[in-house]
């Protein structure tokens, strides 16, 4: 982490962040009075978290089920022999159900978050990417942590104190 990124993730701007991420329409005033900081204190704060890549982008949450697509699956594909990683994600690219695609280790290439109309839908998504790899499917029945708030994690993995001494 850059000094300039350490600096701006002092415990203010943790404060703002996590209030953003909770809500990304706080006015600056809002966001001000909860960390106590003037409305353009906030504001250059703000826009030196987004100047640094801190802050990448503010996002409308859209309830699936409401405008027609109920259904939620974690596909994970393996490729075909001769199949090229790279083509198996301009695909996923193109493909409007696929909401999240990762490219991961293991025996799997690909894990992707898709969401279907219905499982004939979702019948359909399988069958059109099953032309490209092994498939494993799953269909999501609850979601009991989903957009978690990012927060400064304690460091777990340091080596404890060599100066600490065990009588």
């Amino acid at each position: 982490m850059t000094l300039e990124i350490e600096k701006l993730l002092d415990d203010t701007g943790w404060q703002l962040l996590q209030a953003l991420q909770c809500n990304a329409r706080l006015s600056y005033s809002e966001l001000g009075q909860r960390v106590g900081l003037s409305s353009p204190a906030v504001a250059e704060r703000i826009r030196r978290m987004e100047d640094a890549g801190i802050i990448s982008g503010y996002h409308a949450e859209i309830n699936r089920s409401k405008i027609g697509y109920p259904i939620t699956a974690i596909i994970r594909m393996s490729s075909s022999p001769g199949e090229y990683c790279n083509h198996l994600t301009a695909y996923a690219q193109e493909i409007p159900e696929v909401l999240e695609c990762y490219r991961v280790t293991g025996s799997d290439a690909l894990i992707m978050k898709v969401m279907a109309s219905s499982v004939d839908h979702l019948e359909s998504l399988i069958d059109r990417l099953s032309s490209h790899g092994q498939l494993t499917t799953s269909m999501v029945l609850s979601a009991p942590v989903t957009k978690r708030v990012l927060t400064p994690v304690a460091d777990n993995f340091r080596e404890p104190s060599k100066t600490h001494v065990i009588p």
